[in-house]
């Protein structure tokens, strides 16, 4: 199935386009600010052409490399780049998902949340406080960031950078799930769930976490 971008979704649902609103400069350098101080390594760029510069660049010759569906990573052109293998990674991703028989597809994938890098992104980041919100009916997109991989790099638009935690879950259920919900229709025929949520309000391990801001409306 071809990749697809939050575009083909946007006259299938009925949502307040303020959530994609960007944060002023002043609010923006808020949430480096409180990005870094909850542990968090932090990369503003201008656009989609420079996350993805950054993020191939912070990936060491030789790593492991999985990530969770992201329509940001697709935006960015990240998926595009890793399936044509300019690179010298092992691309886990695409050795899961050459396997035909489902429960070793499923092992694979568990296996691969412990990837050395795992990418993806977040549904929103609240300035004020320095967290991370995201979520997913079967926890595959997220499972690895609180602890199983040994890296993880999420890219985020600006768009989603909101007041703090408790605005950053409200634009997860009353935004983000709409556009996942018709995506998930779309690409498996089923309806989707934000069943497993996960906060980070910090980073523990120096240098693990790093965050790409992308002054650009990505991403849901």
């Amino acid at each position: 199935m071809s990749e697809q971008t939050k575009a083909d979704y946007i006259d299938d649902v009925d949502v307040d386009e303020e959530w994609d609103a960007h944060p002023s400069d002043a609010e923006l350098e808020e949430a480096v600010e409180s990005l870094e101080e909850s542990g968090f390594e932090v990369e503003v760029v201008a656009d989609a052409e420079e996350a993805l510069e950054v993020v191939t660049e912070e990936i060491p010759e030789g790593a492991s490399v999985m990530n969770g569906h992201s329509t940001t990573l697709e935006e960015i052109g990240f998926m595009e780049y890793l399936n044509e293998g300019e690179h010298e990674w092992e691309n886990l991703y695409g050795e899961v998902f050459s396997i035909d028989d489902d429960q070793a597809r499923a092992k694979a994938r568990r296996e691969a949340q412990t990837a050395d890098y795992f990418l993806g992104s977040v549904n929103a980041i609240g300035r004020e406080d320095g967290t991370l919100v995201a979520a997913d009916l079967s926890g595959s997109r997220i499972g690895a960031y609180p602890f199983a991989a040994g890296h993880v790099v999420t890219v985020a638009g600006v768009n989603k950078v909101v007041a703090d935690e408790e605005a950053a879950r409200e634009r997860l259920h009353d935004y983000a799930y709409a556009f996942e919900n018709e995506r998930a229709q779309e690409a498996y025929g089923v309806e989707s769930y934000p069943s497993k949520e996960l906060v980070v309000r910090q980073e523990t391990v120096e240098g693990r976490t790093t965050v790409v801001l992308v002054e650009e409306t990505l991403g849901y």
